[in-house]
């Protein structure tokens, strides 16, 4: 039976979600925004607690219009072990509740992801989501220390913007070089920039503002920033929402390839019971893939093509690196996932310049956007003593090499500790609302469940057909408002999610199959 949409958009469509995949960060997405701009002073302080916030405005070129908040600066000691040493100063926006007359509780902390990305502003593209929350209670956004405005931990030419047209050696060792450099000429301690530390920082705030209790809201890595809050201050903690699940347990970036490749199978099985799709592009789109990427390891090709962002000509090699990248990043959005079976065979038959302009443009946001030091901080610390090579990922569109990468870099950048129980599972009374893409590639369902085992109060909903980062798909922003006002994910009714279906491959340009 072929697979149909039930709700297709046009081609633009497709191409605006590419272009907002940032959304998601490297686990989750990054969204390039100009958040945070302060007033000229003349507009009224307003104090949540004991923070005084004057007006700013939130934008992005990802999402339609401007959002009204409040902004401030909020100081935090380096090192919490340390109250009365250093301080660095955090980035904050608070958005009141749109009812005046609201009582405003407990209030919204978002959490976004990467890591590296800044909740200030990433917030633009996902705001349309709380609609509904946004009425009753505040939302606070924190962009966690080492992003955006706090601190950032900007490591220049760490993730080369050529690296997908030079041999993986030569990249590799020109970031490691650049990773060095970085570390060299910090002006923070970056041992400090960890996901505990980041905990302390959200409840040094929570406390500022006066809030007994809060509600989070994590995505991708977020998630995890979440989980850890919860498990050391669930005194404070009223409900939790977790889009896109990192267990505690999982060591990041080691499942990536195997996660990716999965993902890669549905989306392509799915091409397959699509009688045009099949038609189109024969009945092995994943050996295709494979052959193509062998093709260009061994020999790139030089291609003319057209700039995405300028416009402008070009003349570039195209590599696998291009084609992994572009595979992955594509993955995280069934919109942009149903491009890969044309845009593949089409440089299966030597028409890379499609490949090679989405490849470039997904890129360069990323680059842009995720700040690779308090990445670094952040994995080095958490995660990368404890990589395992696994031989099962040499077969895979990634490979090994991001693994590998961490693994030299970490080597050279200043590495702090996480505390002994950092990786057992968050067991919790504290309700809970998990959200997983079926199809998901970086994040997939089973992550949920795996978290869920541990949340007698728990709820997963697996949204059909979608990938990473679901809390603006269907009816997900109603759900979410209904559990942050009940604190009870199991007296949802989720049958709204049930109209979501699958997005047909594109078999041309011109779109999907009437």
């Amino acid at each position: 039976m072929p697979i149909v949409c039930k709700h297709p958009r046009p081609l633009r469509a497709a191409f605006a979600l590419i272009a907002a995949l940032a959304a998601a960060g490297v686990l989750a997405g990054c969204d390039r925004a100009a958040g945070g701009e302060a007033g000229d002073g003349s507009a009224p302080k307003r104090r949540y607690g004991a923070i005084a916030f004057e007006p700013c405005t939130l934008a992005s070129p990802f999402a339609s219009g401007t959002i009204a908040a409040q902004c401030a600066r909020f100081k935090v000691p380096e090192n919490h072990a340390e109250p009365k040493g250093k301080t660095i100063e955090l980035n904050l926006a608070w958005l009141p509740p749109t009812d005046n007359a609201a009582v405003d509780d407990d209030p919204v902390f978002f959490l976004a992801g990467g890591p590296g990305q800044a909740a200030v502003a990433s917030w633009p593209a996902v705001d349309a989501a709380f609609r509904d929350v946004r009425k009753r209670r505040s939302i606070v956004l924190i962009d966690q220390r080492g992003t955006g405005k706090s601190s950032p931990l900007t490591c220049a030419d760490a993730v080369p913007d050529d690296a997908g047209e030079r041999d993986e050696a030569a990249v590799m060792a020109d970031s490691l070089a650049a990773v060095r450099r970085c570390a060299q000429n910090l002006k923070v301690d970056a041992r400090r920039f960890t996901t505990t530390d980041a905990v302390a920082d959200l409840d040094a705030v929570r406390a500022a503002i006066g809030a007994a209790k809060i509600d989070l809201v994590g995505v991708s890595y977020g998630t995890r920033v979440a989980q850890q809050y919860a498990g050391r201050y669930p005194q404070h903690t009223r409900a939790v929402v977790l889009d896109g699940v990192v267990p505690n347990e999982l060591v990041l970036g080691t499942e990536h390839a195997r996660n990716l490749d999965a993902a890669l199978a549905q989306q392509f099985k799915l091409c397959q019971q699509t009688p045009a799709c099949r038609s189109r592009f024969g009945a092995a789109p994943r050996e295709q893939l494979r052959q193509l990427m062998a093709r260009l390891q061994a020999d790139p090709v030089e291609v003319d093509y057209r700039d995405p962002s300028t416009g402008e000509p070009g003349r570039e090699r195209v590599t696998a690196g291009h084609v992994a990248m572009l595979t992955r990043m594509f993955s995280y959005q069934p919109e942009a996932a149903s491009l890969l079976p044309l845009v593949l065979s089409e440089a299966d038959q030597g028409r890379y310049a499609p490949l090679l302009a989405l490849s470039k443009m997904i890129g360069g946001q990323l680059s842009e956007e995720i700040n690779y030091g308090m990445q670094l901080s952040v994995t080095c610390a958490e995660d990368a003593d404890l990589f395992v090579a696994d031989p099962a990922d040499k077969d895979t569109v990634l490979g090994a090499a991001m693994t590998d990468a961490l693994t030299a870099q970490c080597k050279v950048w200043p590495t702090g500790a996480r505390p002994k129980n950092f990786h057992e599972p968050l067991r919790s009374d504290v309700p809970v609302l998990l959200l997983s893409g079926e199809l998901d590639p970086v994040t997939p369902p089973r992550y949920g469940d795996q978290v869920l085992k541990h949340l007698p109060n728990g709820r997963h909903l697996i949204l059909r057909g979608q990938g990473h980062s679901t809390l603006r798909i269907g009816c997900a922003p109603k759900l979410l408002g209904q559990f942050l006002e009940s604190a009870d994910a199991k007296k949802l009714d989720a049958r709204c999610l049930d109209a979501l279906g699958y997005v047909p491959p594109f078999v041309s340009f011109n779109g999907w199959e009437p």
